[in-house]
């Protein structure tokens, strides 16, 4: 049975105009990679409403799984989960678990829930709440798409509250070859070799460090007995 699909949907001005670095994505395919669902699509859109309900809209229907991350804090750009719930067909508004928790945080720490931080407690109808142990203002999970933060640090920590609820396949392993050649040189038995195997994909990523050039050879699957068989050929040809 073929691993579920997943797409990440990277919400956010700041990426966009460069003012941030995205860490998410890395992450994301990290810990997918090891649980078993393929990541097989990445966006990344503007704070813009029409632009995430669209996208959200076409990664839903077209993957198992959507991982957002971005633009759900208390400020006016945090427009994420009004779009997220008009791309699913749901209503949305304050949630009383959602309330309990902030308040109970906001009151630990002296500080006002005031409208802004209400905000926070905003979860569409049906949905369910992503744990945040570092900040605890909630994501939601509704039908097939996973709402999260874009702090890496709450991204992470809600992500890992996530994955233990989702069915995963085989983890994708992969094994590589480096050799001080270059691409044209080995790309015909290369290709022959993956031909030979089309169970598992094969990828050639050029180097240039510290003067020496040559190539990695990268093989991944999820059978590691078919790992090793195509490795013990690619080292005779290029070992």
């Amino acid at each position: 049975m073929a691993n579920p699909r997943a797409a990440m949907l990277v919400i956010g001005d700041e990426i966009l105009s460069g003012r941030t670095r995205d860490s998410n994505m890395h992450y994301l395919a990290g810990e997918l990679t090891r649980v078993g669902i393929d990541l097989v699509e990445a966006r990344m859109v503007a704070d813009d409403h029409p632009a995430i309900v669209a996208a959200v809209r076409a990664l839903s229907a077209a993957h198992d799984h959507v991982f957002t991350s971005g633009g759900i804090g208390p400020t006016h750009d945090d427009i994420t989960a009004d779009a997220v719930t008009e791309a699913m067909g749901a209503a949305i508004g304050q949630r009383a678990d959602a309330v309990a928790l902030l308040t109970a945080h906001y009151d630990r720490q002296g500080l006002p829930f005031n409208e802004a931080r209400q905000r926070m407690a905003r979860i569409p109808d049906g949905a369910i709440l992503i744990d945040n142990p570092v900040s605890i203002a909630p994501g939601f999970t509704i039908g097939n798409v996973h709402v999260m933060a874009g702090v890496p640090k709450i991204f992470e920590a809600m992500l890992a509250g996530v994955l233990p609820t989702l069915n995963g396949g085989a983890p994708l392993l992969s094994q590589t070859l480096r050799v001080q050649r270059g691409e044209g040189e080995i790309a015909a038995e290369f290709g022959a070799l993956a031909a030979e195997y089309p169970d598992l994909s094969m990828g050639s990523y050029p180097f240039n460090m510290n003067g020496v050039f040559g190539t990695n050879l990268v093989i991944r699957g999820t059978d590691p007995a078919r790992l090793d068989a195509a490795m013990i050929q690619l080292t005779k040809l290029f070992g």
